[in-house]
């Protein structure tokens, strides 16, 4: 509004708030997305006395010469879920895979976001329920509300869950394709129990 003569004059000279952008963490599970930082505030002008100055017209991005269009913005990465190594023996897997499980769910994990996945022998678990046809066993599956385990070799057929628990029983022949399949199947938090040598060669020696 405009100042009038009678009134003395306001020379603001302190700015708005900065913005302090966020410091990245390490976390075990993915690191929380940033939102948009708010715009700093104007600094404002000395004020003469008549009316107030319009604020200039907002910039606009010029438009594209023809046949030129202006590329997207890039899509964000996904991602990369933290990776846990149990190091066990490979016929002790699937018990250090269990005991992983009963872990996440003792410490507030749902169920539904567990998946087990095994290479060489089978979880018993998935092995009775198989007995029963796969029709009522990939019915539990696409119900997501209990934990699933699963043989690695069906990864294409299987849902990505927050956390896959991998156990490998096998001589590791099929762990370069095992291990990053499930790593692609894992939101959060892969866990790993088997050989570290065997991680380690197909994951990267920082696991």
């Amino acid at each position: 509004m405009p100042l009038f003569p009678e009134e003395p004059q306001i020379h603001e000279s302190a700015q708005g708030p900065r913005v302090t952008p966020a410091t990245g963490r390490t976390a075990s599970t993915p690191r929380p997305v940033p939102g948009p930082r708010s715009m700093a505030t104007p600094r404002p002008g000395s004020p003469g006395p008549g009316p107030a100055r319009p604020a200039p017209p907002a910039q606009r991005t010029p438009p594209a010469p023809a046949g030129k269009p202006q590329a997207a913005p890039a899509a964000e990465k996904r991602s990369q879920p933290q990776i846990q190594l149990i190091p066990v023996a490979a016929d002790a897997a699937l018990d250090a895979a269990d005991e992983a499980v009963d872990l996440l769910l003792d410490t507030g994990r749902a169920p539904a976001d567990v998946l087990v996945l095994t290479t060489g022998e089978a979880h018993p678990w998935a092995a009775h329920e198989l007995s029963f046809g796969e029709a009522a066993y990939w019915a539990q599956h696409d119900a997501a509300d209990d934990v699933f385990y699963a043989d690695a070799e069906a990864l294409e057929r299987i849902a990505s869950r927050p956390v896959v628990v991998v156990a490998l029983g096998d001589d590791g022949g099929n762990d370069a394709v095992a291990l990053p399949a499930a790593l692609a199947k894992a939101g959060a938090l892969l866990i790993v129990c088997g050989d570290a040598q065997r991680v380690n060669a197909v994951l990267g020696a920082a696991v």
